[in-house]
């Protein structure tokens, strides 16, 4: 998804507003109707910014969807994901475990594997294109195996969980 500053948001950077943090400054300056949520996360992710960031200065009205329409409320995945991809294209039947859909799945997976392959640096760069290129729960659940390898086995542990359980 791509976000844009409102007139609300222009003038709580400009008055240096007390609604924003100094990290979440630094990622709201980023959102500039050309980068996607999921390369902003990647961006600020080692300054400490998560979803829930993002999600918090939508909720204030700094930042609205590209479109002009009021973002949707996330659903209740511990981290719900944005993606420049239409996700109401992802498969919705649940699968076995939790119930969840291939799409909730998703959903909480992707900023998950966007934050551990861009903590990477340059070493992960090819594997956070191929993590922000995916568009699906099994694009993502395809590249699992090459994240835990990369990252490790306790730092995969969260995408593993959000993946499959």
């Amino acid at each position: 998804m791509i976000l844009v500053k409102t007139q609300a948001g222009q003038d709580a950077l400009k008055d240096r507003h007390g609604s924003l943090s100094p990290r979440q400054r630094s990622a709201f300056i980023q959102f500039d109707g050309k980068r996607t949520t999921g390369e902003i996360l990647a961006a600020t992710a080692a300054m400490g910014i998560t979803q829930d960031d993002i999600q918090a200065m939508i909720a204030q009205g700094l930042l609205e969807p590209l479109s002009g329409k009021p973002a949707a409320a996330p659903p209740p995945a511990p981290a719900p994901g944005a993606h420049a991809i239409d996700l109401g294209t992802v498969a919705s039947a649940p699968t076995e475990g939790s119930g969840r859909s291939p799409k909730e799945r998703y959903q909480a997976a992707y900023p998950i594997a966007t934050q551990l392959t861009a903590s990477l640096g340059l070493r992960g760069f090819r594997l956070n294109l191929a993590v922000e290129a995916a568009g699906s729960f099994e694009d993502l659940a395809a590249l699992a195996p090459k994240i835990r390898e990369a990252v490790g086995d306790a730092k995969f542990a969260r995408l593993n969980k959000a993946l499959f359980d």
